[in-house]
């Protein structure tokens, strides 16, 4: 069975939080890779409440440095430390991330007990033969990314067909693999039936910022598309002015990207006992709108 996708939402609050709400951070787990989306204060203990391993972590992709999005990042790297951690952790961010994140092991005085690698990117900046990671710049009130983790579809080969036929693994299945018909003790093997088409798998995080017509073709045809939601439409000026969104243009953009399902996420403390507010709201533009809530769980 091909590897699956598990989206796990740590905090889904804006810039305070909340008795139910932590500040940002979401990890993506697939095949081996534990990727952090930001890191707010308090991403510890939600990691722990969520029942995962911090030391699994692979890579950690800072969407800006504004605080509610990032002073989780001085505890958990001590801990990575204190708990033995020992590969090699990247990290990604926009403009200006090494010199912040220099800045930030000094004034918490965590020293580097492993490597840590760190990039400022945009466009494709990882890459595998089974997904790529993408960056795109945002409009915020400072240098701002949205990231896009991207399953590339394949051609998968069938074991139990090959069990069935009694066809062992060995270097003759990379044909199959090619789209190439395989002979196996004399007798040929069809491609198209001992092969089948895995699609691509899209998810989108798109968090502070502004609208911008960057959003649309950076989401376009996301299975999952996570977008911050600060704002009902009522408050549409306040949301222009903080450089924010409302629930009602994130679903425009959810409508018109084709994505397949919209996860509402940094709403503001006002909405506390009116989230069905924002997702009412969302809703009448893109049906399949939903509110994520801390320690939510989605598999793909």
């Amino acid at each position: 069975m091909p590897a699956k996708i598990k989206i796990t939402f740590l905090g889904t609050s804006d810039s305070v939080p909340s008795a139910s709400r932590n500040h940002p951070a979401m990890l993506l787990t697939y095949n081996g890779e534990n990727i952090l989306f930001d890191c707010g204060e308090g991403t510890q203990r939600q990691i722990r409440k969520a029942k995962l391993n911090p030391c699994k972590i692979t890579r950690i992709l800072i969407t800006h440095w504004h605080a509610d999005h990032i002073l989780g990042l001085p505890g958990l790297l001590k801990t990575l430390a204190l708990s033995g951690y020992k590969k090699t952790l990247y990290i990604y961010g926009p403009k200006g991330t090494k010199l912040l994140i220099k800045n930030l092991l000094k004034v918490f005085a965590v020293r580097e007990e492993y490597p840590i690698k760190i990039e400022e990117v945009n466009g494709k900046f990882f890459e595998t033969s089974d997904f790529y990671l993408a960056a795109e710049k945002m409009t915020h009130t400072v240098d701002c990314n949205a990231y896009s983790f991207v399953k590339k579809g394949n051609l998968r080969i069938d074991k139990k067909k090959l069990q069935k036929l009694k066809i062992p693994s060995g270097p003759h299945l990379q044909r199959l693999k090619q789209g190439k018909n395989i002979s196996y003790k004399g007798k040929k093997y069809f491609s198209k039936l001992l092969t089948y088409s895995e699609e691509e798998k899209k998810i989108s995080f798109v968090l502070d910022t502004s609208f911008n017509n960057k959003i649309s073709p950076f989401v376009r045809n996301s299975d999952i598309f996570i977008c911050e939601s600060s704002f009902s439409h009522e408050l549409k000026d306040k949301a222009k002015e903080k450089y924010h969104m409302t629930a009602k243009k994130v679903a425009e953009i959810a409508n018109k990207s084709k994505v397949k399902k919209l996860f509402l996420m940094h709403i503001s403390q006002r909405y506390s006992g009116k989230l069905k507010k924002i997702l009412t709201e969302a809703k009448k533009i893109f049906k399949n709108s939903f509110l994520a809530n801390d320690l939510d769980v989605i598999n793909l």
